[in-house]
């Protein structure tokens, strides 16, 4: 089937100080960052002033009216044709932000298990990503409030439970996008042999909001401009540097063992392999 991504096109894309400025950041951890379930969260990396400010870097959502928001519903109905697919179920696994599980998310994409016991380097790295790429689409969210599709059109989401959360949470961008994407661009420069599997997958991850039925394409869209800029600003910081390169002996290591990914891997496959299908494209008149 034609992949209906096709149609879009993503916006082009000392040591009193020192302990003063981890001790700011760790406050803002808790002013900032929203619950994304259990107690598994850990501060990030970056302090609140240097993190990408989202209400300057996006635009608006789309106005209504507008052609960018009939496509955000076109997508979105054509999506929910796979309800109850292959597709639907890793997008409800992709939903699930709490660790340990959500760990192994790339770990088909790595060919490698990534677990606190495994990668423990690495798994705190993606944590703490996790956290940055959070906190830095609050400002948007907040601004705009969006709702969210499951919203407008009545139907049901791939993950019923967090439904309720998720009527009060604003729509875009997409966080789970954004977090998703920095996730997978660190990991493709950690091992940059399996970066074009990686960025499939991250891809995947973001487009699986959609299909959910919890994000409209555009929240997706910007969520990978805003994972971006988190990655941007998470090289310029030295502890980030040092546990890429951490994380990079450690994955080595891993392999060395001939340890594989404890997910099944060819479901996982079959499921990248649907796409919505698609209506009609209206005519012109």
């Amino acid at each position: 089937m034609k992949n209906y991504l096709s149609i879009t096109t993503p916006r082009k894309i000392v040591i009193v100080l020192a302990s003063l400025v981890v001790l700011a950041g760790c406050a803002t951890f808790e002013k900032q960052s929203k619950p994304l379930g259990g107690t598994d969260r850990l501060p990030g990396y970056l302090a609140s002033s240097v993190l990408p400010d989202s209400l300057a870097l996006l635009p608006p959502p789309p106005a209504p009216g507008s052609t960018a928001l009939t496509l955000d519903h076109d997508i979105s109905r054509n999506s929910l044709t796979l309800q109850d697919s292959l597709r639907w179920k890793l997008a409800s696994d992709d939903a699930d932000l709490r660790f340990p599980k959500v760990a192994g998310t790339f770990s088909c994409a790595l060919n490698a298990p990534v677990t606190e016991h495994d990668t423990p380097h690495l798994y705190d790295l993606l944590r703490r990503i996790r956290t940055d790429a959070s906190n830095a689409t609050n400002r948007a969210k907040n601004k705009y409030a969006r709702t969210r599709p499951f919203v407008e059109n009545k139907q049901r989401t791939c993950k019923p439970d967090d439904e309720q959360g998720l009527r009060n949470n604003g729509s875009y961008p997409s966080g789970h996008t954004t977090i998703g994407w920095a996730w997978a661009l660190t990991l493709a420069e950690i091992s940059p042999d399996q970066a074009d599997a990686i960025l499939a997958r991250g891809r995947a991850f973001g487009q699986n909001r959609v299909i959910c039925n919890v994000h409209w394409q555009s929240d997706v869209i910007e969520g990978f401009f805003m994972g971006a800029a988190t990655v941007a600003r998470l090289h310029a910081d030295p502890a980030y540097r040092a546990d890429i390169e951490t994380a990079k002996a450690e994955l080595a290591a891993v392999r060395a063992k001939g340890m594989k990914p404890v997910r099944d891997c060819q479901a996982e496959a079959e499921a990248l392999t649907q796409y919505p299908l698609l209506a009609p494209w209206p005519a012109d008149k």
